[in-house]
């Protein structure tokens, strides 16, 4: 039970007053009202992008300000609980606000992270690729372990995931992963995860029963609003159908519904055979291949550091952001942030990231939350 007392009552009432100064909460109150004037306009729908981008941009003021609204509620009836719980002396109401304390600190971390998020496209939505870096077959196993990993995640946070291509590899695992997450800040929670992952482990396939070291790399992507224009030359494009085949190798339709879509000048190739209709894996492949295209674009003009995924290294030695350590202990530990954790289970099995993607939050925004989190994305990763 979180310790009750009134000093603790006192610093959990100032971490509040911190994060709605971080919230800017009275200007979002105003916004809200603006906002929802906006909507009520006869011509509102006319432009149905611009409604979209203002309904969201609604949606997520009104979070901002229910979620305070919501903490001051229960920072008071823990309150409460306590002042009553001193004058007649009941364990319960003790445990009440203990509870209540409890929750409100869990939400004000909700909310002050929710705060660091500022970049153009960290309230939408994630596209996560998991490739396969040196390793061999170990590496294919240690990719589907990761899709596991974050499928769990995703679920914990009450995030919507569309499996767009996950092809078996021949013999162990997976030859790659794509993904879509769709939930609030699923990207700007998402980012904290690009880059190379290793795992140390005694191999599954080594009849010796030998130590070995795998890799993989994990790719986040935005997925862009459709008011954002990235020019694809139809002319570029080359665009193959093939079979689908689901986990495991098993055929997931009967149609060769399978998209596979090559930008020639770029080189870049997207896949998507999770949904039965060609049409649809189309549509799909092109949603990510504009975002793949808009960041190269991005890369283009950045002189020195790519803002949406930091630069870009060999899926090998040297380069990992997390190890993941089976044998001869077990531990999990960020190498950027230093967190660690020794319950790998939770981890991997679990999807219990939050500390990580948080600790990598604090971070990158600096020990005194004082820098800006945009900048926070040219830190090497």
């Amino acid at each position: 039970m979180t310790d009750v007392s009134h000093a603790s009552l006192e610093a959990l009432s100032s971490h509040l007053d911190e994060v709605e100064r971080y919230l800017r909460i009275d200007e979002r109150r105003r916004q809200v009202a603006q906002l929802e004037e906006r909507c009520a306009a006869p011509d509102f729908w006319s432009d149905a992008d611009a409604a979209s981008a203002t309904m969201a941009q609604l949606t997520r003021a009104r979070e901002d300000v229910a979620g305070i609204d919501a903490a001051r509620s229960k920072l008071d009836d823990a309150a409460a609980a306590l002042e009553l719980a001193e004058e007649l002396g009941e364990d319960e109401l003790l445990e009440e606000a203990g509870q209540l304390l409890g929750e409100l600190t869990s939400d004000l971390d909700e909310l002050e992270l929710s705060s660091w998020f500022t970049g153009e496209f960290d309230h939408g939505d994630a596209i996560v690729t998991i490739t396969p870096g040196q390793g061999g077959l170990e590496a294919q196993d240690w990719c589907e372990m990761l899709l596991g990993m974050y499928l769990r995640y995703c679920d914990r946070r009450a995030w919507k995931v569309t499996v767009n291509d996950a092809p078996a590899a021949e013999v162990i695992g997976l030859d790659r992963a794509t993904f879509t997450v769709s939930g609030k800040n699923a990207y700007g929670m998402l980012r904290a995860e690009q880059g190379v992952h290793r795992l140390v482990r005694i191999s599954p396939t080594d009849a010796k029963r030998r130590r070995q070291t795998t890799f993989a790399g994990v790719e986040v992507l935005p997925v862009l609003p459709e008011g954002v224009e990235v020019d694809i030359d139809p002319g570029d494009l080359r665009i193959d159908v093939y079979h689908a085949s689901g986990h495991g190798g098993q055929g997931v339709n009967t149609t060769d519904s399978a998209v596979r879509v090559t930008h020639l000048p770029t080189g870049i190739v997207v896949t998507c055979q999770n949904e039965r209709s060609q049409l649809q894996n189309k549509a799909f492949a092109m949603g990510i291949l504009r975002s793949k295209l808009y960041e190269l674009e991005r890369e283009r003009r950045a002189a020195q550091v790519d803002e949406l995924r930091g630069p870009k290294h060999d899926i090998a030695w040297g380069n990992q952001i997390r190890s993941y350590v089976l044998y001869p202990y077990q531990l999990v530990k960020d190498l950027r942030t230093g967190v660690e954790r020794g319950n790998v289970d939770s981890v991997l099995s679990g999807g219990d990231l939050d500390e990580f993607v948080i600790g990598y939050h604090r971070w990158a925004l600096g020990d005194d939350g004082a820098q800006d989190p945009s900048a926070a994305r040219h830190q090497p990763g």
